[in-house]
């Protein structure tokens, strides 16, 4: 059995996916849908980063999420839905989008409009330069909430990444006096990251109340492959669960790690990293040895179906 995981931000990079836009009829057609869509040349983007735009959250988003498509659309016109064949549908984050459109509860027009608003909310949602977020390296979540309620830092988990890998959120004064107090309690790597504001923490709310709207002017459909979502860890095959689950991810916890876990109590025994970069497949290796792991990210890695 199969499960189909797609990246997040901090997955792009130049160039992502333009293997497949030259090579591929079916992905230079998932990027001229998206870009008219959304109106934005997202191509350009990827291939020429003006302005530093790939890196800029209300772009990013869209872009990874464009080429995680270019790349799902690619290999199903290549192998057919017999090769894939999900049993099961995760992301990371934004990743969450790429996996409803994979799974058909949503088109990819409307996650194009769904994604555009989202970078737009989670890019200005705060005053630059007030908020931001640190990788923890070489501690569980377990360990950095008893951290944080021991010592009550104003800080939160927002990424349960792996056992060896945990970010949080919260406001820049906050990390920043935060590190010593980890730092005390043992972690030897504390790295603040290069974002524009507190993802996933209660400084996205009004970002997440304001996305809920948009949400519910979209129409989503029943799937038969199962959702495990980012912000419960729960298989969710029930379509009120998994929009429920998705209006409350941008302000909470991703709970990778948990939803790795849940995946081990199924009969998948194969995960497809389907997207730019192999960060996905670096973390589950940190997690779980059970899986066989490939990631597509170039059109060479399509020999691993050979």
């Amino acid at each position: 059995m199969t499960a189909i995981i797609f990246p997040g931000q901090g997955s792009q990079y130049l160039n992502m996916s333009m293997d497949f836009n030259e090579n591929f009829d079916v992905a230079k057609k998932v990027f001229q849908e998206i870009e008219d869509s959304t109106q934005i040349n997202i191509r350009k983007i990827i291939s020429e980063n003006p302005l530093n735009k790939l890196n800029q959250t209300n772009y990013t988003q869209i872009s990874i999420f464009s080429a995680s498509m270019a790349i799902y659309k690619s290999l199903l016109s290549e192998f057919g839905n017999e090769i894939l064949k999900p049993r099961f549908l995760l992301g990371h984050s934004l990743g969450e989008y790429s996996a409803l459109v994979a799974g058909n509860f949503i088109n990819i027009i409307d996650a194009s409009i769904l994604i555009k608003k989202r970078g737009e909310l989670m890019h200005s949602s705060i005053e630059p330069n007030l908020s931001g977020m640190a990788a923890i390296i070489g501690k569980n979540a377990d360990f950095i909430d008893y951290v944080i309620k021991k010592n009550n830092l104003k800080v939160v988990i927002a990424n349960d990444n792996s056992p060896m890998q945990v970010v949080v959120s919260g406001l820049i004064e906050d990390i920043i006096n935060s590190e010593q107090v980890f730092s005390e309690n043992g972690v030897k790597r504390y790295v603040k990251l290069n974002v524009s504001a507190a993802f996933h923490s209660n400084l996205m709310n009004d970002a997440q109340l304001k996305l809920i709207n948009e949400i519910d002017k979209i129409n989503f459909k029943n799937s038969n492959i199962p959702l495990i979502s980012n912000y419960d860890s729960v298989i969710n095959s029930n379509l009120d669960s998994v929009i429920y689950a998705l209006k409350n991810q941008m302000a909470n916890r991703v709970r990778w790690t948990d939803s790795i876990k849940k995946l081990e109590e199924t009969d998948t025994t194969q995960i497809i990293e389907i997207g730019p970069g192999k960060v996905l497949s670096g973390l589950i290796a940190r997690i779980t040895k059970k899986f066989d792991i490939k990631s597509i990210d170039k059109i060479e890695d399509l020999k691993k179906f050979d």
